[in-house]
C-alpha cells in the first residue's frame, strides 16, 4: 500500500504530467487529421490530368444530388425520352435520382457512376442493383451496341480533357441511337478551362464542346436548358450514331 505521503508525490507528479501529455496527443491528432484530410482531397491524376474525386464520396454531395435538378433538367429529360424505349443508360447516375424520375416511363433503365458510396444510395432508394453498376465512365464494360439510348446530366464537364473524349466514344460504343448531355457551358462565350471549387469543372464555350462530341459522332444538335449559375448556362448536345 501507498504511504499517504507516496500518494501525495504521485498526485503531483500526475497533475504535472498529464496535462502536457493531453496538449501533445491533441496536437498530434490534429496534425494527423490534418495530413489525412490534405491526402484526400488531393487531386488525383487520371490519363496524365488532373482531376478532383473525392467529392463523389461526400455525404453532401449526396444531399445535393437529391435536389439540384428540380427545376431545370429534371423537367426537361423527361421531355428527351418521351420518345424513346428499350434499354436506356444514366452515365454517372449518382444517388439514382434521375432514374427514379424516369422509371414513370416503359423504359429498361441502367446506371452506372464511380462512386460506390453514391450507387449505395441508389440502391437505397429502391433501384434494382442489378441495374447499376461501379465503373469508371471512360472504361464501361457493358457489351457494344447494349443500349439503344443514353443520357448524361452535369457529369461529362467534371472529367478530364482526354477523359471527356474517351467517355464520349464508350458512349458511342455501347449506344445503338442517340444519346443526349446537358453540359455547362461560359456565359462569357470563352473558353475558361478547369475551374477549381466545390466540385471542379471545364467551363468552356459551346463550340469548344461541339468539337469534342463531333470527334466521335457526326450529327450533334444543341438544344437550350434552363439550368444556369452565375457563370454558365446549361445546354442540351444531343449526339446521333451513324449507322
Amino acid at each position: 500500500m501507498f504511504s499517504k505521503k507516496m500518494k501525495t508525490v504521485f498526485s503531483k507528479i500526475v497533475y504535472l504530467i498529464v496535462p502536457p501529455l493531453l496538449i501533445y496527443g491533441i496536437t498530434y491528432v490534429k496534425k494527423i487529421s490534418l495530413k489525412l484530410y490534405k491526402k484526400l482531397n488531393r487531386p488525383q491524376v487520371v490519363n496524365g490530368e488532373m482531376q478532383f474525386l473525392d467529392v463523389y464520396w461526400d455525404n453532401k454531395m449526396a444531399d445535393i444530388l437529391e435536389t439540384w435538378g428540380e427545376k431545370n433538367v429534371w423537367k426537361e429529360i423527361p421531355l428527351l425520352m418521351v420518345n424513346c424505349n428499350g434499354k436506356i443508360l444514366d452515365i454517372a447516375c449518382g444517388t439514382g435520382k434521375t432514374m427514379e424520375i424516369l422509371s414513370l416511363f416503359p423504359l429498361n433503365i441502367f446506371g452506372c457512376d464511380i462512386s460506390d458510396m453514391l450507387i449505395s444510395k441508389a440502391v437505397a432508394r429502391g433501384i434494382s442493383q442489378d441495374h447499376l453498376l461501379v465503373c469508371d465512365a471512360t472504361n464501361m464494360s457493358y457489351e457494344d451496341s447494349f443500349f439503344d439510348y443514353a443520357y448524361s446530366i452535369g457529369s461529362l464537364e467534371h472529367f478530364t480533357e482526354k477523359g471527356i473524349t474517351e467517355l464520349l466514344q464508350e458512349c458511342y460504343r455501347v449506344t445503338k441511337k442517340v444519346s443526349f448531355h446537358n453540359i455547362p457551358v461560359s456565359r462569357s462565350g470563352k473558353n475558361e478551362g478547369w475551374i477549381k471549387n466545390y466540385q471542379s469543372y471545364h467551363n468552356n464555350s459551346v463550340d469548344w464542346w461541339s468539337e469534342k462530341f463531333k470527334s466521335v459522332y457526326s450529327t450533334v444538335y444543341v438544344l437550350d436548358s434552363t439550368w444556369e449559375d452565375r457563370i454558365s448556362i446549361g445546354k442540351w448536345f444531343v449526339c446521333v450514331r451513324s449507322e
